[in-house]
């Protein structure tokens, strides 16, 4: 290998630049592209060439030429200009091919093209010896590569065995540098919240469907989403529902390391991601239907009274506008195509909302009562947690003896067994461990749950009037035990409410009725009975 003198050609040539860093940080921090092409152009004008193109790139593509972009980009051009005869320029070998294979596929790409290639410190010869260094340099360029992926990983699952997150941060996380932990994942607010009521709402039902999800996450402006548009992908939403970072914990299958207990802070509960695998996994919810928006947001909500079968909705064109109905589309019934303007359903249901609103006198008792609740079972919480430390105890032991047993075996098959045995039991272990942490809440929560509760009870319309699609359904769920039923003649049924709006009513409309005139005492038995001599 020996570094090529400068020469003088006969007649002008034109070239081409290739240059290429491994990531975008060498692009931006080390001006890595800068400099190559600098020193190409250098080399260019010393032997006269005319450099016609610069060909950049920012990616590695793991020895694969064809999987970087400027790569493409460059064999597409000497594609389309097959009439010169081009030289393409490299700073150095190593941003050729680190691979064998592609190095000489690549070489015979060029060649194909009518293109000679020329590296600032190496020298091609068309001769045995010039193309058995070559191979030989490329070679060690692909140990080197190989090797430094090696440690890389190595590196890596070290990292995460000892419960460490070490991928791109998902969405809702950023890496921040810690005096204890070094590099560590911590909450990218409001992101990281927005994410955290998503996933929530998913694994209890608040969301119907990933459809709904990917709304809600539509929904807020803080959210980051895919162009202009304000998209976000459903791909992107499944991602998120399934990776266990969000509940605090790290695993790597695809280099043998298990789920385990990470460093930085959760944004769910681990049986709260269980639950969105429950979900996911069993199609437990239907689908949302894409025209349940702000436009309908009672449709599938309020029933038809003829059928029983949910009404839908639709716009309808008039002479000079749109007019928005609710209407019945189930065959056969008697009210089929019929339809009912949006404000006699709407403002229906807004009329029963309302009238779900107690008197601010029995606040003192339903407070008094929620705190009763509370200690009960605040009790029975410490002594579920002392039952589930009990559990986690055994399990601990049940894995140490299938460790012992490990040692013992001498079968693949049987080692394997345990082996899948000790990882089923690790993640049972995690799952109790989680829900032992979970079981009593910790100080100041009472005081939490009273207020949002007794703000709902207060007034749900508030809430419904001032929240969202997600929202106001969520407020019908909870308002009511049962979907509405609607007449077309006589408007709403009576509407079955849920069991804090029903114990409400019965307090503030206690039944009542006269004393009769022989008391409240018990009657006295009918049998004869004889008197007492004295």
């Amino acid at each position: 290998m020996t570094a090529q003198t400068p020469l003088k050609p006969d007649k002008a040539q034109v070239a081409l630049i290739y240059c290429r860093v491994s990531d975008k940080k060498q692009k931006t921090d080390g001006h890595g592209l800068e400099s190559q092409e600098h020193r190409c152009r250098q080399y260019a004008e010393e032997r006269g060439y005319t450099v016609e193109m610069v060909f950049p790139d920012d990616i590695t593509g793991g020895g694969d030429f064809l999987k970087r972009p400027a790569m493409r980009a460059l064999l597409a051009y000497l594609e389309s200009e097959k009439d010169k005869n081009y030289i393409v320029i490299f700073d150095d070998l190593k941003r050729f091919a680190r691979d064998t294979e592609f190095h000489i596929k690549l070489r015979r790409e060029f060649a194909e093209r009518g293109a000679s290639v020329e590296c600032l410190n190496f020298k091609f010869e068309d001769t045995p010896e010039g193309r058995f260094i070559e191979t030989v340099i490329a070679a060690q360029g692909q140990l080197e590569r190989e090797q430094n992926s090696r440690q890389v990983v190595q590196k890596m699952k070290a990292r995460i065995e000892k419960g460490y997150y070490v991928f791109h941060p998902p969405v809702g996380y950023r890496y921040a540098k810690d005096k204890v932990h070094g590099k560590l994942l911590v909450r990218d607010e409001p992101v990281a919240s927005i994410i955290a009521e998503a996933l929530e709402g998913y694994a209890s039902g608040r969301f119907g469907s990933q459809v709904e999800v990917k709304r809600f996450f539509e929904s807020k402006p803080d959210f980051p989403k895919s162009g202009a548009s304000g998209y976000v992908h459903p791909t992107k939403v499944k991602d998120m529902l399934q990776r266990s970072a969000y509940a605090g914990y790290v695993d790597a299958p695809d280099w043998g390391v298990s789920l385990r207990k990470g460093h930085h802070e959760p944004l769910i509960s681990f049986a709260t991601y269980e639950r969105i695998q429950t979900v996911l996994g069993g199609n437990v919810y239907a689908p949302a239907r894409k025209d349940i928006n702000q436009d309908f947001p009672l449709r599938g909500f309020v029933c038809c009274d003829d059928c029983g079968e949910p009404m839908t909705s639709c716009w309808s064109k008039g002479r000079k506008q749109r007019y928005a109905y609710y209407l019945c589309d189930t065959p056969a019934c008697a009210s089929k195509r019929k339809s009912i303007p949006r404000a006699d359903i709407e403002e229906g249901a807004e009329s029963l909302l309302r009238s779900l609103q107690p008197a601010r006198q029995l606040f003192t008792l339903a407070r008094a009562m929620f705190v009763d609740v509370w200690e009960m079972r605040l009790a029975e919480a410490r002594n579920a947690k002392k039952t589930l430390e009990t559990q986690i105890k055994d399990i601990e032991s049940q894995i140490e003896g299938l460790l012992d047993r490990i040692v013992e075996a001498v079968s693949p098959s049987v080692i394997q067994a345990y082996e899948a045995r000790i990882e089923k039991l690790e993640r049972q272990k995690i799952r109790l461990a989680d829900q032992a942490a979970q079981t009593v809440p910790p100080q100041g929560r009472l005081e939490e749950f009273i207020e949002h509760a007794l703000e709902f009870l207060a007034s749900p319309w508030n809430i419904y009037a001032k929240g969202s699609i997600a929202l106001k359904r969520a407020v019908l769920k909870l308002a009511f035990s049962e979907p509405l039923q609607y007449s077309r003649e006589n408007g709403y049924r009576t509407a079955k409410t849920t069991f804090p709006f029903k114990v409400l009513a019965e307090i503030s409309t206690p039944k009542c009725r006269m004393v009769e005139p022989r008391g409240v005492e018990p009657l006295t038995s009918c049998m004869p009975c004889k008197r007492s001599p004295n």
